[in-house]
């Protein structure tokens, strides 16, 4: 696990705090929403992130959803890297301050002076690597916060070769930079260790990629993941090929066999991440994973060194290592460092929530996988036979059945091997899922006199423990924290619960029920004594045309007390919208309303959270449904609503695709305008429906003023229709501007889009007319009466032009006759009635300079009909 500090963006200096505020392109909050909310929340709520003098904090992931935003910051003191100072801030739909996860047990105070050098911590360093070191990358002074207060410290980094010469090591120590003294160490290389007893998911379908005749085992549909054969070496790797694509025998004696076992192992851990939780792959940007196999020789191990999967032949060069659950165990250490700022700490309660996290999602990649030779069982490497006796590595269902994991937490369980720590989550997510007792996979007793559990399933229990790992886990969480209990995972699975399911849901409660079962205690709220109710929408979200109307159930789930009577009310409409419900009130138990939002051919297109607020006479109780009211059908679209950008801040506008089949082209377009008098201050990304983020420009540019440009991005892997988005990050200070407009071309997914852009710039000269021409083709009937004409054009004093549009056949519609005066450039969306002109041929835009002293030229213009 690598730990680096992220390159986060938006530094926060505390005594200074900025609090900004941000604008949104598609209405108009009654306050900061956001990241801005969350850096007004940290101005507000000082103490509860442990703020410091000296501290900065920049952000290293925003994640927004249906129930608002939580920004994940890092943190800085006095100029040193805080590990364990991270923290993320939770503000709802609304803005509204909701707390905060956070580490640190009070606000760091302690000098930043070294009282021991470099040199000696890297001699002990080492003194605690065990094999051959190759090269000392350095050592880093730091504040060690892993434990939750701060401490002086060095790390040094050695690379190296394991004592076995063929495991490589890149090993992290930790020395105190006051005493000297060993701190503790940690490899990023993740390693399984144990011997392998054949190939183990039987027949099974892989996806390859054919050039010419041959093909080759690299996957197109998954990020070209590929898989190589080391060919029993430790440098080389070739991709495996093969004439006829069927591959491997399921024996080991045929190199290939191995390859599938790794490639269906890649390809289901992908799918499992994308299709379950919405991840785009194990990376989070659609990229594949390489595996490598037949790594080394009689090499008994495998590894994830955070690029890439080895897998060893195991003893005699018989038994890969390429089980199902291995890969998707290692892989997913990848997940825990992408998601928790820094990765969640290996050592300690927190090692063993992250080697539990792999354990976890690589049962939950096997049962995803139905592979017919290695179903689903919540056992760990059951398939490679560590043992030599044909027992697993770990057992989930009742961890101590291994002779060395903890199944029930106790004060020892922080001072043992990460490996076995993991037993006391292993226990609370199998508890979760399938309950406590007889279960078909095996006993699971619970601890002590702790209630018997009656698990709430698979589904529902990753998705739980998936949310408390992405949204509010620290990098020092655990089990149990005196000091800060509520940097726990029991507190942070019950808000990931409530999140997803309701505060004292059944789901919650059975999440309460399975850490007591392991007899993981906690300081929960309670739940209400009085009557009391969630609310749930299906669906949650829904898309519309401007002008139609789209319908959504809302349930009501009696969850303490006696039913009551609800009264339903909509908040969170965009302009022209409006909302009914039939009936206006439901009974808590049970009863269901059609909730029917309506809009007008006015309501602006873009993405709305409305609120469903349920109001009974002893609770109140909300949901959540997502109304996306779509822009005009085709593949391209335009939003010329400004957005300001305060400094430092980061802000979004988007663009609702719909009516354009398939996916995007590989030549699709995005055309950017963002008035800035810094352009090197920006990082301007196109995020995708899916999430997937598409850099166009990355703080470059210098102090060059405004972005007026069209970038080219092969989108091929995106499904066209859906809501698109430009984020524009400010990461530094002194200098805002505003995105002005922005258009998306996505090509041919579907019909043609009847829209087009000419980039080309043609230059305006005194006292003179230019043309700049469009041609359509492949459009059917007439124009819309609300063409849209987006007209950019850098000139000193507009009011000297005379813009027109030229229709096909010669007829002249005036946009801008000589309006602006002094003014510099036009930046600009006319809407205009072309309902008479038939779509296909020429249109030109005509620009006039009709009067002296000022010049410029036609930067670009893109036509929708």
């Amino acid at each position: 696990m690598k730990r680096s500090l992220a390159a986060g963006s938006i530094a926060l200096l505390v005594g200074g705090l900025l609090s900004v505020t941000a604008t949104s392109g598609n209405a108009a909050p009654a306050g900061p929403t956001g990241l801005a909310a969350a850096q007004a929340a940290i101005t507000a709520h000082p103490s509860d992130v442990r703020a410091a003098a000296g501290d900065k904090y920049s952000v290293d992931r925003t994640i927004s959803d249906a129930s608002g935003t939580h920004v994940r910051y890092t943190r800085t003191y006095q100029g040193l890297r805080v590990y364990g100072g991270d923290f993320v801030v939770h503000t709802g739909k609304d803005g509204a301050y909701r707390g905060s996860s956070v580490g640190l047990v009070n606000p760091l105070n302690l000098s930043t002076t070294a009282k021991v050098t470099a040199a000696k911590a890297q001699q002990t360093a080492k003194t605690h690597f065990s094999g051959t070191v190759t090269k000392t990358v350095g050592s880093e002074l730091f504040v060690d916060a892993s434990s939750g207060k701060g401490r002086l410290a060095w790390e040094t980094v050695l690379h190296g070769w394991a004592a076995d010469k063929q495991t490589p090591s890149k090993l992290h120590v930790i020395t105190d930079a006051t005493t000297g003294a060993y701190v503790g160490q940690f490899d990023e290389i993740e390693t399984v260790t144990g011997t392998g007893t054949g190939i183990y998911t039987g027949s099974v379908s892989i996806d390859t990629t054919l050039s010419g005749s041959t093909y080759t085992m690299i996957d197109p549909v998954r990020g070209n993941g590929n898989t190589c054969d080391m060919n029993n070496g430790t440098s080389t790797c070739t991709n495996f090929t093969d004439a006829d694509n069927v591959w491997g025998t399921g024996s080991n004696s045929n190199r290939q066999s191995a390859g599938v076992d790794a490639h269906f192992g890649a390809a289901k851990t992908f799918d499992y991440y994308k299709n379950v939780h919405g991840r785009n792959g194990i990376f989070g940007n659609g990229t594949g994973v390489p595996s490598r196999v037949h790594y080394g020789s009689a090499y008994v191990n495998a590894f994830w060194d955070g690029a890439q999967m080895t897998y060893g032949d195991g003893s005699g060069n018989a038994k890969p290592l390429v089980s199902l659950d291995v890969a998707g165990h290692e892989m997913s250490h990848g997940v825990t460092e992408a998601l928790v700022s820094g990765g969640l700490t290996y050592s300690g309660e927190s090692g063993g929530l992250n080697e539990a996290t792999s354990d976890i999602f690589g049962n939950m990649v096997e049962f995803y996988a139905a592979a017919p030779s290695d179903p689903g069982d919540y056992q760990v490497g059951e398939k490679i036979d560590i043992n030599g006796n044909g027992t697993p590595l770990r057992y989930m269902y009742n961890p101590t059945l291994d002779g060395s994991s903890h199944g029930c937490w106790s004060t020892t369980t922080k001072n043992i091997d990460v490996h076995y720590s993991s037993g006391v989550a292993n226990h609370f997510f199998f508890d979760l899922a399938v309950g406590t007792g007889a279960t078909s996979y095996g006993t699971s007793p619970v601890c002590g006199s702790a209630p018997a559990v009656v698990g709430i399933g698979n589904t529902k229990a990753e998705k739980i423990w998936y949310r408390a790992l992405d949204v509010y886990f620290t990098s020092n969480t655990s089990y149990v924290n005196t000091a800060t209990p509520a940097n726990t995972a029991r507190a942070y699975t019950l808000s990931a619960a409530t999140d997803l399911y309701g505060l004292c849901s059944a789901e919650y409660k059975t999440v309460q029920a399975a850490w007591t079962a392991v007899n993981v205690a906690g300081s929960d709220a309670s739940c209400p004594a009085n009557n009391d109710f969630s609310l749930a929408a299906a669906p949650s979200s829904g898309s519309v045309s401007p002008g139609s109307s789209v319908s959504s159930t809302i349930t009501a789930t009696l969850t303490n007390g006696a039913a009551q009577t609800v009264a339903l009310t909509a908040s969170g409409l965009p302009s022209g919208a409006t909302a009914s419900f039939s009936p206006s009130s439901i009974n808590s138990a049970g009863g269901t309303s059609t909730l029917t939002i309506g809009t007008s051919a006015s309501t602006v297109p873009g993405t709305y959270a409305v609120t469903i607020t349920g109001t009974g006479p002893g609770s109140t109780r909300t949901t959540t449904f997502t109304l996306t009211v779509n822009g005009p059908p085709g593949c391209s679209g335009t939003n010329s609503t400004d957005v300001a950008i305060p400094d430092l801040a980061t802000v979004e506008s988007s663009i609702n695709i719909n009516g354009c089949a398939g996916n995007a082209s590989a030549t699709s377009t995005v055309e950017v305008h963002i008035l800035h008098t810094y352009i090197g201050d920006l990082v301007v990304d196109l995020v995708a429906p899916d999430g997937s983020v598409y850099n166009l420009h990355n703080r470059t540019g210098s102090s060059t003023d405004n972005i007026n440009q069209t970038y080219t991005v092969n989108l091929s892997s995106e499904a066209a229709n859906g809501t698109w988005k430009l984020r524009v990050q400010d990461a530094a200070s002194a200098d805002t501007g505003t995105i002005d407009t922005w258009t998306l071309s996505l090509g041919g997914g579907g019909a043609p889009a009847c829209t087009g852009t000419n980039g080309t710039d043609v230059t305006i000269p005194d006292n003179t007319t230019v043309n700049s021409t469009i041609v359509l083709s492949g459009c059917s009937g007439n124009a819309s009466s609300t063409s849209k004409v987006e007209v950019h054009i850098v000139h000193t004093y507009i009011g000297d032009l005379v813009v027109s549009l030229i229709a096909p056949d010669g007829s002249s519609y005036v946009l801008s006759n000589r309006a602006g005066g002094s003014t510099d450039n036009i930046d600009t969306t006319y809407t205009v009635n072309l309902s008479t002109e038939v779509k296909n041929g020429t249109w030109t835009l005509r620009v006039q300079d009709a009067a002296s002293a000022d010049t410029g030229y036609i930067n670009s213009w893109t036509l929708t009909l």
